[in-house]
């Protein structure tokens, strides 16, 4: 497993602008669980299904933690005016034979959606990507999150399939589960192509 303080922070903390709003980007801490913690319960009811732990919830959140400080989770956390509006995170398989998967995950606040900020959170994140080795990366969701969809069918991701009822939600109510999933070394050659850095 690779230690955290191993991979370069790449610029962080960095200071970025969009849409008129100021947001820092930088690499979640564990100071930070209070907040994330306050930030999860402020999403709407149907976020919560997206996240591998309910992060809305004390449990959750030192689950998440823990798997922060063993090395299976790499995470930046975005901050507007100090508050905590966003992050993104790469999750280790902890897998022999698939090793080189990773699963990401991007939550954004809805008062900063459309802002471009799951784009840079979901940047970030691929960095980390090709620090860690990582050859493919997934992304999970239920089909309805159409702007979750969207923002990975954009940057290259394609449907790898859809598991019916794999997803239980706070009321109890199934969903289907879609995974998508993109190449690392075709996503960066797309950017480059484009002139993306």
């Amino acid at each position: 497993m690779t230690d955290t303080n191993e991979i370069p922070a790449s610029e962080q903390p960095m200071q970025i602008e969009l849409g008129g709003c100021e947001f820092t980007i930088r690499r979640i801490e564990p100071g930070d669980a209070k907040s994330l913690l306050n930030y999860a319960k402020s999403l709407p009811r149907h976020d919560i299904v997206y996240m591998r732990r309910n992060l809305s919830t004390q449990e959750g959140i030192e689950k998440w933690f823990r798997a922060l400080d063993s090395g299976n989770i790499f995470a930046y956390v975005a901050l507007q005016n100090d508050k905590v509006v966003g992050y993104s995170s790469i999750n280790l398989t902890g897998l022999d034979w698939s090793n080189h998967v990773a699963d990401i995950r991007v939550s954004v606040s809805p008062d900063v959606r459309k802002s471009g900020l799951g784009r840079v959170l979901v940047r970030e994140a691929f960095r980390l990507t090709v620090t860690l080795g990582i050859e493919i990366v997934r992304a999970s969701m239920t089909p309805d999150q159409e702007g979750a969809r969207a923002l990975f069918e954009e940057l290259g991701f394609k449907n790898e399939a859809i598991m019916k009822d794999h997803v239980k939600d706070l009321d109890g109510a199934y969903h289907d589960l879609l995974i998508m999933a993109v190449n690392v070394d075709a996503f960066l050659a797309q950017r480059q192509a484009y002139g993306l850095q």
